[in-house]
This record gives structure tokens, C-alpha cells and sequence, in this order.
């Protein structure tokens, strides 16, 4: 773990929420022996990604324009050596196991209180990985039984960039948008939302939006989608 000459541990905490990551600066700083550099986007820590000499990163995954797993996916690639640890609201049943097939080191929910996160933190920058218990429980049990344990969300049968459109449906974005925002076309993301109705067992568009904004919802993610 590298430190530097004011014996400082240096993260970089990356959240499309200036309140938020002020406040997770201002909880890793409290101690002492953590500096925080901040961005808003995953756009801008690839851009100024070889710039910085960082020892974790702290990732949201719900960021605006690329996603929190895919930045976790090209910062492990293009820096294998520095631990990334993503934090987000977003229930753990559902995204903390794509985060680390992305990479990640961790995850960490937003709710949980600072001693959570500190500890996670830690433990990560000390080689380890952190997940929490109940997290452990459920991917033992998929490893020894091969299935998804009682309980477990429908959404868990989407793909990455399903669930990533379905997200973006519930935020009220248009299927253009979607496609602009993603790079794909107009048809390839109708054909993700067939999927997504096919595997929910939704019967149309209409129910599709439903859901999709409830879930939202529930999740907090609320802010209104961008116009294209």
C-alpha cells in the first residue's frame, strides 16, 4: 500500500452527487491518514487516470453517461494494481456479485453506516476483499448448490446491459436516448427490452415501464432523465 510524503493514503472517490461525495471525503479525512481527490463522472477519471497515484478507488456504480461497472471493468484493466471498492445504493443481492466479475475488490452500501464503510476500506487497502456477510452467505450457496437462493430478485436474471436499460426506462429516458447514451442502435435496444419482458414475464411495454419505475423508485433514483 503506497503512501506518500505526508504519510497520506491517497483515494479517489468517484459519485455524481457533489452532497455525496463530500461526505464520503469528509468521513475516509476525519482520521487523518486518508487525502480524497473527487470526480463526477467516470469520463473524467480516464482522462486524468494516468495523471494521479492513487492507492483506491471508491466507485459508484449509478453515474451519469458510463456506469460504475464498466469505469470498474477499464480501471482494473488499465491499472491492475490499484483496488477499486464500489459503494452504491443499489441492493447488494443484485449488483455486488457484477462488481466483482467486473473487478471490484468490494461493495458497500450507501446505507450503511461509517464504521461499514471505513472497515471496508481498510480491508480492501490491507489485500483483502470486502463483502458482507449476508453477501457471503449467498454466493456460497449458489457455489454449493448451484442456484439462486430463496428470495432472490428476478431482476438477477438480467444481463448487465439489461438491467442497465432497464434502469434507464424506469429514469423516463426514451428508447433513442438510451441508444445514444449507450452507443447502440434503436433496434438493439428494443431487442434488450423484449429480453427484459421475456425473462420478467412482462406483457408489454406498458407493464415494462411500470415496473421499470417502481424499481427506480424503491432504488432512489428518482432525478428526472436528460433530455437527448
Amino acid at each position: 500500500m503506497a503512501t506518500y510524503s505526508d504519510g497520506k493514503i491517497r483515494v479517489l472517490v468517484v459519485d455524481d452527487h457533489p452532497v455525496m461525495r463530500k461526505g464520503i471525503k469528509m468521513t475516509l479525512e476525519a482520521d487523518g491518514s486518508v487525502e480524497c481527490l473527487q470526480a463526477g463522472s467516470a469520463e473524467e477519471v480516464l482522462e486524468h487516470l494516468e495523471e494521479l497515484n492513487l492507492d483506491l478507488a471508491l466507485v459508484d456504480i449509478s453515474l451519469k453517461g458510463m456506469n460504475g461497472l464498466k469505469l470498474t471493468r477499464l480501471l482494473t484493466a488499465r491499472k491492475p494494481c490499484l483496488p477499486v471498492l464500489v459503494i452504491s445504493r443499489h441492493d447488494e443481492g443484485l449488483y455486488a456479485e457484477r462488481a466483482i466479475r467486473a473487478g471490484a475488490k468490494g461493495y458497500v452500501m450507501k446505507q450503511e453506516g461509517v464504521e461499514v464503510l471505513l472497515r471496508a476500506v481498510h480491508h480492501v487497502l490491507e489485500g483483502g476483499v470486502y463483502l458482507s456477510r449476508s453477501l457471503n452467505e449467498k454466493l456460497l450457496f449458489g457455489l454449493a448448490g448451484g442456484k439462486s437462493r430463496p428470495g432472490s430478485s428476478p431482476l438477477e436474471l438480467l444481463s448487465n446491459r439489461e438491467l442497465e436499460v432497464f434502469e434507464m426506462t424506469g429514469l423516463g429516458f426514451s428508447t433513442r436516448h438510451i441508444a445514444e447514451k449507450l452507443g447502440l442502435s434503436v433496434k438493439t435496444v428494443e431487442s434488450y427490452r423484449s429480453r427484459i419482458k421475456n425473462k420478467l414475464n412482462l406483457r408489454g411495454a406498458t407493464e415494462l415501464l411500470q415496473h421499470a419505475v417502481q424499481w427506480v423508485e424503491a432504488e432512489g433514483r428518482t432525478e428526472p432523465a436528460r433530455k437527448a
